[in-house]
């Protein structure tokens, strides 16, 4: 599989169905530092994809799907989206990679948005948004993005780590981000059953039913699920090409069953054999959400590709202090 972690700049778009029209012209007044970094648009071109690499803490938030109330990430992105393009919702068409659950982390959620006119700097509303966002979600990086490139069905893989911290006394600053359990895992055997999940299989028996996604294709390949000793911390980091609604946390689950020597690592391959969710559910519970993180999101390197007459990426703006203000005393 030909692919790059989300990360490289790319260009200008869009395709004839997307309106050119924009509400959010300069008419004259103070404008504000966005419209500064506008250029004419093209003729031929109708409109403009921007590519996001996003993090977040998910502790407060109903996962990333929009909805207002309870809030979520997609919806504060949207609305800081709003002021510093000055476009609707419904013209901006924001889309996520994944839709993770409600108190799930991720430090490489991909998103893409549109715009019916271009910038010749993106700097300017990179800041404003990570200016406009609450503490705890952050743009990394806002980049152009060829035609082709969907966050979602473009994704050729995505990666997800979960922590779970093995002490009897759980610290106290991994509470947010770190499944506790107090009895002593063993690894080895974790390790063990976690390689049976490696490959392409029916995954049934590990998924939630989702109202969201219809009826999903069961059947995925998982690439590698590693468990990684840290010390009191071991970090399960699953790699496939697409998971099912909660598919990961129902895996971990059965694997801590196993960690705890209560189950056998060849029970894998027997619940798998079921296409069941109900037979899971016989040897363990969904583990909570907290653990989880969306690390990255992979594509082909084609659709990461720097097309031609577009704005740089921007990963920020970096502050220098030429030299002390502060009196000497």
């Amino acid at each position: 599989m030909s692919s790059a972690v989300i990360g490289l700049p790319a260009p200008p778009f869009l395709d004839d169905s997307l309106s050119s029209t924009s509400n959010n012209s300069n008419t004259g007044g103070g404008g504000s530092p966005e419209d500064a970094n506008r250029v004419q648009m093209k003729p031929s071109v109708n409109g403009y994809k921007w590519r996001l690499l996003i993090s977040y803490d998910g502790t407060h938030y109903a996962g990333w799907q929009y909805q207002v109330s309870p809030p979520t990430i997609q919806c504060f992105l949207e609305k800081a989206l709003i002021r510093a393009t000055k476009l609707e919702r419904k013209d901006l068409c924001l889309v996520g990679a994944g839709r993770t659950d409600a108190g799930v982390h991720a430090l490489g959620q991909v998103a893409h948005f549109v715009t019916p006119f271009n910038y010749d700097s993106l700097e300017s509303i990179h800041a404003a948004l990570n200016g406009l966002l609450p503490a705890d979600i952050r743009v990394r990086e806002i980049s152009p993005a060829v035609p082709e490139f969907h966050a979602r069905f473009s994704a050729e893989g995505k990666i997800y780590h979960y922590k779970i911290y093995n002490d009897a006394v759980m610290d106290p600053l991994q509470r947010h981000f770190a499944y506790h359990s107090a009895c002593k895992l063993n690894a080895a055997v974790m390790r063990e059953a976690s390689k049976h999940f490696v490959g392409k299989h029916d995954f049934s028996a590990f998924a939630n039913a989702s109202q969201n996604d219809g009826v999903p294709n069961p059947v995925k390949n998982v690439f590698r699920f590693d468990v990684i000793e840290m010390g009191t911390l071991l970090q399960l980091e699953v790699e496939g090409s697409g998971f099912l609604y909660r598919q990961v946390r129902n895996m971990v689950a059965l694997l801590l069953q196993v960690g705890r020597e209560a189950l056998p690592p060849d029970i894998v391959p027997k619940i798998l054999a079921t296409r069941d969710r109900k037979e899971l559910a016989k040897y363990a519970l969904s583990v909570p959400p907290h653990g989880l993180c969306l690390v990255n999101v992979k594509y082909n390197q084609d659709l990461l590709r720097l097309p031609s007459d577009c704005p740089t990426g921007s990963f920020g703006r970096r502050h220098t202090i030429s030299k002390c203000k502060l009196p000497f005393y």
